[in-house]
């Protein structure tokens, strides 16, 4: 009997997919005419969730919860799931090579001032044939409201109409900007939070590589890149491995996600 390739973390199921899996899955939701929302899902994210109810309901009406890391990866394995890391940036590369082929339209935003108008210039050049728009898009509250220019970035990016809409505020504000919002763009087929894609695609930060990323140690990678991150590194593989054998021991939220 093979292992499941989910399991449940703080009442959330974590999809153990790899890209060929999640597109299938979000293949089919876009059969019957529906909007696909994923989440890349990490330790941070889920720390987050367990302390904000809010925004824990925003994670479990999303229709996939990927496994993007390898502590993630880790409390699988310790719930008896098999599953396979898919990182958002290798995914949000997936959807881009998907795009080409099927004719769609891309749309960025989020990031800092320049960012996403530089990684577009970047996928221009890796994908000559793909229709793509950036957007800075004002500032974001963690519940996903934003301000006046944030207003004026949906109008442009609701006229352009694109078919893939990759956000990128960070967590909590970009899941709960895509729930608040994705409504408003009638052509999006799929949403994806990407965090800090935009900043590899547009080389600002330097990706780790592949024999650090198979390792799992991104987060030593990124620690010498910005010593300042190193509380949220610390979250990651510290704090959350803590909080979820507490959680395996009785003490977390009851599951009520069967998605």
């Amino acid at each position: 009997m093979s292992s499941p390739s989910t399991f449940d973390c703080f009442g959330l199921v974590i999809h153990g997919l790899n890209a060929d899996e999640a597109f299938k899955r979000a293949d089919l939701t876009l059969v019957h005419g529906g909007q696909v929302f994923i989440v890349t899902t990490n330790p941070e994210i889920l720390l987050e969730a367990k302390r904000d109810p809010a925004y824990w309901e925003i994670l479990r009406k999303a229709d996939l919860r990927l496994v993007d890391s390898f502590g993630l990866k880790i409390a699988g394995l310790l719930s008896g799931a098999i599953l396979n890391r898919l990182t958002g940036v290798d995914f949000a590369e997936r959807l881009l090579q998907e795009s080409l082929t099927r004719g769609w339209k891309v749309g960025l935003v989020g990031g800092a001032p320049g960012v996403a108008d530089k990684a577009s210039w970047k996928i221009r050049e890796a994908y000559s044939d793909l229709s793509i728009m950036s957007e800075v898009g004002g500032y974001v509250e963690n519940d996903g409201s934003d301000d006046e220019a944030g207003a004026e970035a949906r109008m442009r990016l609701t006229q352009y109409a694109p078919d893939i809409l990759l956000v990128a505020f960070g967590h909590p504000k970009q899941e709960a900007w895509i729930a608040r919002h994705l409504a408003e763009f009638p052509s999006v087929k799929i949403a994806m939070g990407v965090g800090g894609t935009l900043d590899y695609w547009s080389e600002n930060v330097k990706r780790a590589p592949a024999f650090i990323r198979s390792m799992g140690l991104e987060w030593l990678w990124r620690l010498f890149q910005e010593p300042t991150r190193w509380k949220r590194i610390f979250n990651a593989v510290v704090v959350f491995p803590v909080k979820f054998l507490i959680s395996k021991m009785g003490g977390g939220r009851t599951m009520n996600n069967e998605r």
